[in-house]
């Protein structure tokens, strides 16, 4: 398997398994219909953690843009292959989203809300404000890079020690959750511009009963907001750890 292949198997996974715990909880007449928003921080973070442990050991499982560019910024990552890992993350949450989308089928009919509809596929502000939005998502993205780099460093997890590899997914998705938790609230914590640009496509291009707008209005800032905080997590990392 090559790396770029490992990022889309990846992502796939990553949203197939956090797209389908908001569908499990936002959809009409599903086992998990109204389960809140614990069983949706859970099943993200225990998301991240499963996709990690696919690939890691192939790509470093980035799965996110916005960590891709934050490690090439301060040359833990090669700028050449930047270009083929955001591609190889785009296609794989777009296929994520349409696996959600078949795994969902006799769901989409009989929920009448578009607003639930498009949360299964993309994030939306709980209160519209452009800057408290962008600023929100770029908080959410730096804490994870930041932690990325600072959980997962030698001084934590000594490399060949077993435990690098054993237990480093599984703490990474720990993060995910603790950011879901704290700071999900007034976006739902996008902190990827892959995992939700790629199924908000996937919305656009389906054909969901009465699915409505895809809100290209907001699209936006999921991914300009984690980038910004990607490139500012990890130059925070580079010059206090």
């Amino acid at each position: 398997m090559s790396a770029n292949l490992a990022e889309l198997l990846g992502t796939m996974i990553l949203v197939l398994l956090g797209d389908g715990v908001v569908a499990n909880v936002v959809l009409k007449q599903t086992k998990g219909n109204n389960a809140g928003w614990i069983v949706i921080t859970a099943g993200w973070g225990f998301a991240v953690a499963v996709a990690v442990y696919c690939v890691a050991a192939v790509s470093g499982a980035h799965l996110n843009p916005a960590v891709t560019i934050g490690l090439a910024t301060i040359g833990k990552f090669e700028w050449a292959l930047v270009p083929g890992y955001i591609a190889a993350q785009m296609v794989g949450a777009f296929l994520g989203g349409i696996l959600v989308w078949l795994a969902y089928l006799p769901h989409w009919p009989v929920t009448e809300s578009t607003g639930d509809k498009l949360a299964v596929f993309s994030t939306g502000p709980a209160i519209r404000h452009t800057a408290g939005n962008l600023i929100c998502e770029a908080i959410g993205t730096a804490m994870l890079v930041l932690g990325v780099l600072a959980i997962l460093s030698p001084a934590n997890l000594v490399p060949n020690s077993g435990f690098d590899k054993g237990l480093a997914p599984a703490l990474v998705g720990l993060l995910v959750g603790a950011i879901g938790l704290s700071l999900g609230g007034p976006t739902g914590y996008a902190i990827n511009p892959a995992r939700d640009l790629g199924p908000r496509l996937a919305h656009f291009i389906l054909p969901i009963p009465g699915k409505g707008s895809s809100d290209w209005s907001y699209a936006w800032i999921p991914v300009v907001g984690p980038i910004i905080g990607g490139i500012a997590g990890a130059l925070v990392y580079k010059a206090l750890w």
